[in-house]
């Protein structure tokens, strides 16, 4: 009796599973989300970030990269990269309204790369980010950086 109530069982957990990670992977981006194609390749559209960030005077404060990280295990992904981006300044200034908020820095640019080669570069809108804490003066200081963030990109893509 115990093998057919676990048999039974099985494929109604498949398909909670299934429909658990298509939910997932098909769920629309958080709101204030934002991707802009660019006509270079992956690596021309990160160094072009990185001159970018610090052309408008924001600090690269880390990266992480699937693709070099499977790269380097002899395995071979679209690129894929996420550029953390803050300043010292705004990093006080956001502590100083919401402790909690310090978990959403540093912002993040994500690059990636399509079958054709080509990269496009997708973040959140700081307003976006920090909007759940409620503070009015981690929205002014959002505010500031909603602009910088769309100036790195549209300075990187060249539009």
């Amino acid at each position: 009796m115990l093998e057919t109530v676990r048999l039974s069982l099985l494929p109604v957990l498949l398909l909670v599973f299934t429909a658990n990670n298509a939910g997932a992977q098909s769920a629309a981006p958080l709101p204030g989300t934002h991707t802009a194609v660019s006509a270079y390749g992956f690596d021309a559209l990160a160094a072009r970030l990185e001159k970018a960030i610090e052309a408008n005077k924001m600090g690269l404060v880390a990266q992480a990269s699937a693709s070099r990280g499977a790269a380097a295990r002899g395995v071979k992904i679209p690129g894929n990269l996420v550029l953390m981006v803050f300043r010292n300044d705004y990093a006080v200034r956001m502590l100083a309204a919401s402790v909690p908020a310090g978990v959403e820095a540093p912002l993040r640019l994500y690059v990636t790369e399509d079958v054709s080669g080509k990269a496009s570069v997708s973040w959140r809108e700081p307003g976006a980010v920090f909007a759940p804490y409620g503070s009015a003066d981690l929205n002014a200081m959002a505010r500031e950086l909603d602009p910088v963030f769309d100036k790195i990109v549209r300075d990187a893509i060249g539009g």
